[in-house]
């Protein structure tokens, strides 16, 4: 049976976070499994007023929650004042095990019911203190890209729902359907939900370049022993530079985002190769079985073998 994601909506609805769940969800054609089944409800179904200036008509009504495996919340919710009937059925989802998701504003649901009391939620910047006021058991991380609890996880902006939804994918079906997915979408790499919602403007001087073609170059040459001295003249900066940029568009290091790919790279050869793990550690540049196993064990926590049975 395919995971079924029902994306709760409600006027006005923005459409971008529900669009790009539908492109990780939906179908991808012949040639990738589909594991998810995508479908839209509402408190009130009929006509939606979206941001677009055009409606959209969902069927469905809150009975969908109740076959839910995964709900996601994207609509713009103007606080807590939610309704008993929406509030209870989003509660009775969650305690049959439901997993809930809240793009943006959509966090307000699961906290004013009490889902994320005493954990920590990704939240966008420009409502984190407010957030943080009405909620004060809920430590609203403004930083953060998202945060996965596993049964409740948050974004804090909408640009962020791709990648919140392919680290579900990620999660449930591993690495090299999620990277297969993201690569139809033609997607970035995937971030961490560690990375930074946005950069850090400089106070003086020109904003820093982005950083895309550099990560595209450093994903196309894992391969090889790539240090920041290297990045740096690829860069065409200083080392000291290129760490300052990593830490204000990324918030992490460069050795930290290097080693990420390099671990995203191992787990999808693991998935979808019997090569055995010295050749993997060649061609992902960590050198040797010994150091990949060392680099998988505090990344994942387990072993590539145990990793190996459990997603061929």
């Amino acid at each position: 049976m395919k995971h079924r994601v029902v994306a709760l909506v409600g006027p006005p609805q923005e459409m971008y976070p529900v669009t790009c769940a539908a492109a990780v969800f939906g179908c991808h054609g012949p040639d990738i499994p589909q594991h998810y089944d995508f479908r839209l409800c509402a408190e009130r179904p009929g006509p939606i007023r979206t941001t677009m200036g055009a409606d959209i008509v969902v069927t469905d009504g809150l009975e969908a929650l109740a076959e839910a495996d995964t709900i996601l919340i994207a609509h713009w919710c103007a606080g807590p004042d939610i309704s008993a009937e929406l509030g209870d059925a989003v509660l009775a989802a969650h305690t049959r095990g439901a997993r809930i998701v809240g793009i943006c504003s959509g966090i307000h649901i699961p906290a004013s019911l009490g889902l994320l009391d005493g954990r920590s939620a990704a939240a966008h910047w420009e409502v984190a203190d407010e957030l943080g006021r009405r909620y004060p058991r809920v430590r609203a991380d403004a930083t953060v890209l998202y945060v996965d609890h596993g049964d409740v996880a948050t974004a804090g902006a909408s640009a962020t729902t791709v990648d919140l939804c392919l680290n579900q994918v990620r999660r449930e079906h591993g690495a090299a359907l999620a990277m297969r997915i993201g690569r139809q979408l033609s997607a970035a790499p995937h971030r961490e939900g560690c990375q930074r919602q946005y950069p850090a403007l400089p106070t003086t001087g020109p904003v820093p370049d982005s950083l895309a073609p550099l990560l595209d170059w450093i994903s196309a040459n894992l391969d090889r022993p790539l240090t920041l001295e290297d990045m740096a003249v690829r860069s065409g900066i200083s080392p000291r530079t290129l760490s300052r940029h990593f830490s204000e568009q990324l918030g992490i290091s460069p050795g930290r985002w290097v080693l990420d790919r390099r671990i995203a790279g191992t787990r999808a050869l693991l998935e979808e190769t019997d090569l055995p793990v010295e050749t993997i550690a060649q061609r992902v540049g960590l050198s040797s079985a010994v150091n990949l196993r060392r680099r998988f064990h505090n990344a994942l926590n387990t072993t590539p073998a145990a990793y190996r049975r459990s997603f061929r």
